[in-house]
């Protein structure tokens, strides 16, 4: 399967400049051109384009990104530096994570609050 940009953009869910950025920053290295020089994508492409993706909602930084696709194209002997960036940005999602529930406690909180000043307040309005 080879694909264009606008295919490749409508099948990730991002618009094509942002993966034409995500080129120029440096990690889309293995994006082949055809003989008029448009993008190519393959299946792999795309399940790479998927990982930058998900790495992105957890708020990777595109260095972290670079560094992994820098450490790829050396080869297999990086696999315990990529390692270890993947499990240094899990303990950040991990951190993230128990703030995020700790703020969702919070939020429950005051939610059941309004609950009950709503109810006081019709209570007290509809007699």
């Amino acid at each position: 399967m080879k694909i264009h940009i606008k295919e490749a953009a409508d099948k990730i869910g991002l618009p094509a400049h942002t993966l034409r950025y995500y080129e120029q920053e440096g990690l889309l290295p293995f994006i082949k051109r055809d003989e008029n020089g448009n993008r190519i994508f393959n299946e792999a492409d795309l399940l790479w384009l998927e990982l930058i993706v998900c790495l992105r909602k957890t708020d990777i930084p595109l260095s972290e990104l670079r560094a992994i696709v820098e450490l790829t194209k050396v080869g297999d002997s990086t696999a315990s530096q990529r390692k270890q960036i993947f499990e240094k940005h899990k303990e950040k999602m991990m951190e993230k994570q128990r703030d995020l529930d700790n703020a969702f406690i919070k939020i429950d909180l005051k939610i059941e609050y309004y609950d009950v000043l709503e109810k006081k307040y019709y209570k007290e309005n509809l007699k």
